[in-house]
C-alpha cells in the first residue's frame, strides 16, 4: 500500500455532511482538498469558493465521481453522498487505488457492503466508515471500563431526531430510515463495547406522520437484538421530535455489565442557554469550532483516517465491522417485512 505525506483528498457529495468534512480536513497541516464532486454544480462550486476563500487552493470541481477519479488528482476520497450510493463510490474509489472514508451506514445492502469491503481488500488500499462516536471522549472511557466491568449483559440506545431532519435537512430521507440514519451509530456504538457481535434481531416500526407530509418513511423503528454471547439490546430510533425540542438529537445509552452499569446521555452537552426566542441544547460534541479551529468527535475521526493514509497504520472501525452494521440492520429491516426474527447474516451463536 502506498504512502502519502502530504494527501491530496476528495470529497463527493457536498451537503451538509460534505462540507463538515472536507472543512475538517484542511484543518490538517498535512492535506489540500483537490476535487469536489456533486450532482448539484452551485453546491460545489460553492463549497470550492469558500475553500478558497481561507486562502488555499480551489479544488476542481466535477459534476461525477468518475471523472474525478480518472484525472488522478486524489490520493484518498470521503463518500458523503445519500446513504444507498455510499457502495458504488467506495467501490469506484478502490477500483483507481484511491484510500476512501465513507460516511455511515457503510451501505444500505448486504450485498453492497459485501461487495464495497471486497473492492477495497482486492484492492490494498485503506478504507474507513465514519463511525465518529468512538472519538466522543465519554464514549472511549466507556470502552476502556469495559474490561474492569464483566461481562455485557444489557445495553439500550436511544437516538431520536427532530422533524427538521427528515423534512428540511435532508432531501432523500424517503430513500432511507431512521435505524439506517441513526441507529447504525448506536449499533457500531454496543458491538464496539461489547466486543461481540448481533446473532439475531426483531423490529417493529410505526409510521403516520411522515407519509402524511409525503416522506414515505417509517417514523421510528425500534430493534431488539440478541449477542452471540447472550447479552441483548434494544435500538430505538425516531425523527419525529417537534422542532421546538431542546436539542436536534436525543441521545442515550445505557450498557449494562455483570459488575457495572455505564450511562452515556447527550441530551444536553455541558450547556444550557435560554434567551427570548427559546431554550436549547446546543451541541458540541461531535462538530464545533474551538479557537477557530474545527474540533469534535467527527473531526478527530476525519483526522485520524488522513494520519492512517499517511502512515499506512490500520484505522480504528474495520470495514469488516461497518460490514456487521450493515448486516444487522438489514436483518432488521427484513424483520419489519416479515414481523419474525432474522438471523444476521455471517453472525455466529
Amino acid at each position: 500500500m502506498q504512502q502519502a505525506h502530504h494527501v491530496r483528498l476528495g470529497v463527493v457529495g457536498t451537503g451538509l455532511m460534505g462540507r463538515a468534512a472536507a472543512i475538517a480536513a484542511v484543518s490538517h497541516v498535512d492535506v489540500t482538498v483537490t476535487a469536489l464532486a456533486n450532482r448539484s454544480r452551485p453546491g460545489a462550486d460553492g463549497l470550492a469558493d469558500d475553500l478558497r476563500a481561507t486562502g488555499r487552493d480551489r479544488p476542481e470541481v466535477f459534476d461525477r465521481l468518475d471523472d474525478l477519479l480518472a484525472a488522478g488528482v486524489v490520493d484518498a476520497l470521503i463518500v458523503a453522498t445519500p446513504d444507498d450510493q455510499h457502495a458504488d463510490a467506495v467501490v469506484a474509489a478502490a477500483a483507481a487505488g484511491v484510500h476512501v472514508l465513507v460516511e455511515k451506514p457503510f451501505a444500505t445492502r448486504i450485498d453492497d457492503a459485501e461487495r464495497a469491503l471486497k473492492a477495497v481488500r482486492h484492492a490494498g488500499t485503506l478504507g474507513m466508515c465514519l463511525f465518529n462516536h468512538r472519538w466522543v471522549p465519554a464514549y472511549a472511557q466507556a470502552k476502556e471500563l469495559a474490561a474492569d466491568l464483566g461481562a455485557p449483559v444489557l445495553a439500550y440506545a436511544r437516538k431520536n431526531d427532530t422533524l427538521h431532519v427528515p423534512t428540511q435537512m435532508l432531501s432523500w430521507a424517503e430513500n432511507t430510515t431512521c435505524a439506517w440514519f441513526l441507529s447504525s451509530h448506536d449499533i457500531d456504538l454496543v458491538t464496539w463495547l461489547f466486543d461481540d457481535d448481533v446473532a439475531e434481531v426483531v423490529a417493529s416500526s410505526r409510521s403516520g406522520v411522515l407519509r402524511a407530509r409525503g416522506i414515505d418513511t417509517p417514523d421510528a423503528v425500534q430493534i431488539q437484538c440478541r449477542f452471540a454471547g447472550g447479552a441483548v439490546a434494544t435500538f430505538e430510533s425516531c425523527w419525529i421530535y417537534p422542532d421546538t425540542f431542546p436539542t436536534m438529537t436525543d441521545s442515550f445509552v445505557e450498557v449494562v455489565y455483570e459488575n457495572g452499569v455505564v450511562q452515556l446521555d447527550r441530551l444536553a452537552e455541558n450547556i444550557t442557554v435560554a434567551d427570548h426566542t427559546a431554550y436549547r441544547h446546543p451541541r458540541n460534541v461531535l462538530l464545533r469550532t474551538l479557537h477557530g479551529r474545527p474540533s469534535g468527535a467527527y473531526h478527530d475521526a476525519i483526522r485520524h483516517f488522513i494520519d492512517c493514509v499517511r502512515t499506512g497504520a490500520a484505522p480504528l472501525v474495520t470495514l469488516e465491522s461497518s460490514r456487521h452494521v450493515t448486516a444487522v440492520l438489514a436483518a432488521a429491516h427484513e424483520s419489519l417485512r416479515t414481523g419474525a426474527p432474522v438471523r444476521v447474516a455471517g453472525a455466529e451463536g
